[in-house]
């Protein structure tokens, strides 16, 4: 006995949600990750302001001994605010454009990292610039003329999802990496 499918038996049948991937997607992904990362690791290297942290920081990271302490904390406060330009002003809405302006400094701010490195004979520390550089010029393309984030006007679900990722970012990123930098000998 065979049985037979009808149109309408197919209708009935319950449809399976099925992920799909996207380009707005995939970059949405990367702004926080990249984000979240750049502004911890920026975080770590502003604490150095720090007189007895800088003292101490060349021993976890030993480029920090090559470069002024005035300077590290200048890149650090670039990776901050370029983080949270990842995010926030494309999640809010309010200067979208900001987000692949933040991730072309990151960009050259890796570019300019790789170099420095290349010049200190620090060679393993390059493919992580390459990568992080690459993965923020992809985004800055992206966001600029692939799926550029048109302006609206600021709404409340808009603003409680930024301070969700800002209360985010302080809770996983900031304190402990501000906990580890101050309690953890290197």
């Amino acid at each position: 006995m065979s049985h037979h499918v009808s149109i309408t038996d197919i209708e009935q049948q319950p449809r399976t949600r099925r992920t799909r991937f996207t380009l707005n997607g995939a970059l949405w992904s990367l702004q926080a990750l990249w984000g979240f990362f750049f502004a911890g690791s920026g975080f770590g290297k502003v604490l150095l302001y720090d007189d007895a942290l800088f003292a101490t920081a060349p021993r976890a990271v030993a480029w920090y001994a090559a470069v002024p302490q005035s300077l590290i904390v200048f890149i650090g406060i670039v990776e901050v605010l370029g983080g949270i330009g990842l995010v926030l002003p494309a999640m809010t809405k309010v200067k979208p454009m900001l987000t692949p302006l933040a991730a072309a400094g990151l960009t050259l701010t890796m570019i300019l990292a790789a170099g420095f490195h290349i010049l200190r004979g620090e060679y393993e520390l390059v493919p992580a610039n390459i990568i992080l550089g690459g993965v923020a010029a992809f985004l800055t393309a992206g966001r600029w003329k692939q799926r550029p984030i048109s302006p609206a006007p600021l709404t409340t679900p808009r603003v409680l999802g930024a301070l969700a990722v800002l209360v985010a970012l302080a809770l996983l990123t900031f304190a402990p990496t501000w906990y580890t930098m101050t309690n953890v000998q290197f």
